[in-house]
C-alpha cells in the first residue's frame, strides 16, 4: 500500500471513529506502529488530523461535538456499556444521571426495569423514563441548553443536592491518569455533584475518551466506585483506577474487582 493510499485510509478511519488510537490504526491498516506514526506526521502538520497521547482525532471534534453527532459516535460500544451498567441496577432502585450520550443509552436500557426513581438534568433521559413502568422521574430546573436539552447552573446543582440515591452515573468528556475531565465548567460542576449523591458512583465511557485532554477536572478516581468501559484503559489510567480502589468493569470480559 502506498503512503498516499494509507493517508486516505487513515482519514477514512478517523472520520468514521471520531478518535482512534494509533495502535488501532496500525492494526486496521496491517502496518507497524512506526509506519503509522510516519504517515501521521504530514497529516498532523497540514491540519487534517490532530495527534494526542497515543491517538488521533479530527480537528472538529477535539472539543465535544453537538449532542446529535456525538450520540452516533461509537454507538455500538456505548450501547454495550449501557447494558453492562444497567445490569448492576435493580427494579426499585434510585438513580441519578447527568446528561451525556452514554447515559442516554443507559436510560433506554433502563426501560427494562420497573419502579425506578430517577433524578436527572437531561430532558432526553427524563422523557425516556417518565410515565412508564411505574417510575418516578425528577428533573432539575433551569434554562435548557439548545444543543443537548439539559439544565445546568446553580439551580440544577441545588436541586440534585437534595437527593441521595443508590446509583449516581455520569458520562465522561475525557479520561486521563489524573481523573475524569470535561470541556465545560458547568457540566463538570454538575457531574461532580451527581457523583457525590450516590452510594455507588459510576462513570460510563467508551475507549475514545482515553487520551483526550479535557479543559475542566470533574474529579479524581477516588470520587468514584465503578468505571464501565468497552476496552482495557491505558496502563497509567488502569494503575490509577487500581490505586483508588475502583471496580473496573469491561464490556468484553469479566469484571475485575478492585475493591
Amino acid at each position: 500500500m502506498t503512503p498516499s493510499k494509507r493517508h486516505r485510509d487513515i482519514l477514512r478511519l478517523v472520520e468514521r471513529e471520531g478518535t482512534i488510537t494509533i495502535a488501532d490504526l496500525a492494526a486496521a491498516l496491517g502496518v507497524s506502529l512506526e509506519t503509522v506514526r510516519r504517515d501521521l506526521k504530514p497529516l498532523d502538520r497540514d491540519g487534517a488530523l490532530i495527534k494526542m497521547h497515543g491517538a488521533v482525532s479530527l480537528p472538529s471534534i477535539i472539543g465535544e461535538a453537538p449532542f446529535e453527532k456525538r450520540i452516533r459516535e461509537n454507538a455500538e460500544a456505548k450501547r454495550a456499556i449501557a447494558a453492562k451498567a444497567a445490569s448492576t441496577i435493580r427494579d426499585g432502585d434510585s438513580i441519578m444521571l447527568d446528561t451525556g450520550t452514554t447515559t442516554s443509552f443507559l436510560a433506554r436500557e433502563l426501560l427494562k426495569h420497573r419502579r425506578l426513581t430517577v433524578v436527572t438534568n437531561s430532558s432526553d433521559i427524563a422523557r425516556t423514563l417518565a410515565t412508564v413502568n411505574d417510575n418516578k422521574v425528577y428533573m432539575a430546573g433551569g434554562e435548557l441548553r439548545s444543543d443537548n436539552g439539559a439544565a445546568f447552573g446553580s439551580t440544577a446543582i441545588d436541586f440534585v443536592s437534595r437527593f441521595s440515591v443508590t446509583h449516581a452515573v455520569i458520562s465522561a468528556g475525557a479520561v486521563n491518569a489524573q481523573g475524569i475531565m470535561d470541556y465545560d465548567l458547568e457540566e463538570a460542576e454538575f457531574a461532580r455533584m451527581v457523583l457525590s449523591r450516590g452510594r455507588h458512583a459510576m462513570v460510563v465511557t467508551d475507549v475514545s475518551k482515553f487520551g483526550r485532554e479535557g479543559l475542566v477536572r470533574v474529579c479524581g478516581f477516588d470520587a468514584i466506585t465503578d468505571f464501565v468501559t468497552d476496552r482495557a484503559p491505558p496502563e497509567d489510567v488502569a494503575k490509577a483506577l487500581d490505586g483508588a480502589g475502583v471496580e473496573l468493569q469491561l464490556v468484553q470480559g469479566v469484571a475485575v474487582a478492585r475493591r
